[in-house]
């Protein structure tokens, strides 16, 4: 069990996910690592077949229109941290989670918006040759920050 006034809080979403696959697999794995809640920016998906612990009712779900929308309801306090291969972004490895944070991933094909990655506080990326499924580059985030957590470098 995660000790939520400990951890903080986090939240992670995709903006303008590109399956509604992908999101499904987000949730369950969001809510399998202890995020306090999920959003989807632009494209609004229903109930996913493969959200089989059925996160979108265990823990908020948050729709916004667009990128400005978002913006102005990040909760009070948070870091945005922006996960997008860009040559401003640090290395996973690196990165100090933020204890109250909103993770925001863009979709496979596009990333981040310009305008996200701009209003970004930090990015943040991986070491892989290619791109990864948006769903596993949010697990592998989740998992660094539980990991540095539980290792006390959070």
């Amino acid at each position: 069990m995660i000790d939520t006034l400990e951890q903080g809080f986090f939240g992670i979403g995709i903006q303008n996910g590109k399956t509604p696959e992908n999101l499904g697999v987000l949730w369950r794995s969001a809510q399998n690592m202890g995020a306090s809640f999920i959003f989807t920016v632009g494209k609004r998906y229903a109930k996913q077949a493969c959200d089989t612990h059925k996160a979108v009712g265990a823990m908020p779900y948050f729709h916004y229109e667009n990128f400005d929308d978002f913006y102005q309801h990040l909760p009070k306090g948070a870091v945005l941290v922006g996960v997008e291969l860009d040559e401003k972004a640090v290395a996973l490895e690196e990165f100090k989670h933020p204890r109250r944070c909103v993770y925001l991933l863009g979709a496979e094909d596009n990333g981040l918006t310009k305008n996200a990655i701009e209003k970004s506080h930090h990015l943040v990326k991986f070491d892989t040759r290619l791109s990864v499924n948006v769903s596993v580059a949010g697990s592998i985030i989740m998992y660094d920050r539980n990991m540095k957590l539980k290792f006390g470098s959070l």
